[in-house]
């Protein structure tokens, strides 16, 4: 596109001016996400500090890390710059998930932290993030930012007087350390800020990384970084479901691969859209019309993820469960059942697992050993965690006791 400014006129005889002869042509600059998030940047007064002239000769050693985990950020990064706008919150914040999880909403700490901010499952709990066998709120890009940044808001208004670098060192080692650590710096003499404080290694190093960043992003060419394209404007758009759908069905209805639904919803741990409420999709945004209109002629048996299982005599709600691999507890609250009783003939609505076992797999029974875990077991045998879980109805919190017997599929 073309921008008009108006040139130097020259002198003209006395006739009608000529308009378009006034006119200069000059390229209109477009603008892009970085350069927006620039101008939300309000801590580059500390650049100087010692140790993020440290981080920045690191990164700096390092550009095709900060360039890999930039172009991960391109589905994300307008949505949370919205955020961070709406609440007049630092741009700089919007680079925390670089240093969190490298911008992938499916990141997992051994310790529990999950998703791109990485949230601990309490924290989750504690900010109001629905965690079950069906999704983790953690992991939902839009419902852990919200969280996220309505936490650093809290700390930041609660404890230091809207100081944004101490509630980020509170969000990495908690308000009770850093409160510790600012009243011995104003025992000292010192002003309290968080450069003054003596905290853990990582939370020392945690608002150095992040001014280092933004150094790099504020000028990538004098750094030798090469940033990725990314669009000022949303990457996806977010579709209400007349029912629940899985995402296999949803992803050839908007014409898009099941891959890019499954990547855009990552909270859905089923790869179904959640039950008895209002489900939502985010899709990406030239697809937004197209399902919406898709999902106008599909009959609502076609939304169902769920079949109807009639009791028969033997059954238990627990071999039920295992059957169809889904945990006891979501049959009891889907059937509205108060403990495991089932009789012959009742009928029992079982909703659909993420995926049907592979039958040309092979079935390995292991024991539990003091000291096991599902990710432990997973990497001795080469499976997932998640389908460890998911083939033996485990809830995601619950722990493995030392003799309990688990089913693996292995692929031939």
């Amino acid at each position: 596109m073309l921008a008009l400014t108006v040139g130097a006129v020259q002198a003209q005889p006395q006739t009608t001016p000529i308009f378009w002869n006034e006119l200069a042509l000059e390229p209109a600059v477009s603008k892009d996400a970085w350069q927006r998030l620039r101008g939300g940047f309000q801590w580059q007064v500390d650049a100087d500090e010692p140790r993020v002239q440290r981080w920045l000769k690191y990164y700096r050693k390092h550009p095709h890390s900060v360039a890999a985990i930039a172009q991960q950020a391109s589905p994300w990064l307008y949505w949370v710059m919205e955020e961070l706008e709406r609440r007049d919150m630092p741009g700089e914040i919007a680079l925390l998930p670089f240093i969190e999880s490298a911008y992938d909403p499916t990141a997992q700490h051994a310790g529990g932290a999950t998703g791109l901010w990485q949230l601990m499952p309490g924290t989750g709990d504690a900010l109001g993030l629905r965690r079950d066998w069906w999704y983790d709120g953690r992991l939902d890009v839009i419902s852990s930012t919200r969280a996220a940044l309505d936490y650093l808001q809290q700390q930041a208004d609660q404890w230091y007087d809207g100081d944004f670098e101490l509630a980020l060192a509170a969000y990495n080692a908690g308000a009770g350390t850093v409160n510790h650590a600012i009243r011995n710096a104003l025992a000292q003499g010192k002003s309290g800020s968080y450069w003054d404080l003596r905290l853990p290694r990582q939370t020392m190093n945690y608002v150095p990384k992040l001014l280092a960043l933004s150094l790099i992003i504020a000028r990538p060419d004098y750094y030798g970084i090469n940033l990725p394209a990314i669009a000022d404007k949303p990457a996806f758009a977010r579709v209400e479901v007349p029912g629940q759908i899985d995402l296999e069905q949803a992803a050839k209805l908007a014409g898009v691969s099941e891959a890019k639904l499954e990547a855009l919803n990552p909270g859905l741990l089923q790869n179904v859209t959640l039950p008895r409420r209002a489900p939502t999709l985010l899709v990406p945004t030239k697809a937004r019309e197209t399902l919406v209109s898709a999902l106008a002629n599909q009959p609502p048996q076609a939304m169902a993820s769920w079949q109807r299982y009639r009791v028969k005599r033997g059954d238990t709600l627990s071999a039920i469960a295992a059957r169809h691999s889904v945990p006891v507890s979501v049959l009891r609250q889907e059937n509205s059942l108060s403990g495991d009783t089932i009789r012959i003939g009742q009928t029992l609505r079982v909703p659909l697992g993420r995926e049907t076992l592979d039958t040309r797999a092979d079935t390995l029974v292991v024991q539990v050993q003091p000291g096991d875990s599902l990710s432990g077991i997973a990497q001795r045998h080469d499976v997932a965690a998640s389908d460890i879980a998911r083939w033996n109805a485990l809830d995601s919190s619950q722990y493995l006791q030392p003799g309990q017997r688990l089913t693996l599929y292995l692929a031939n």
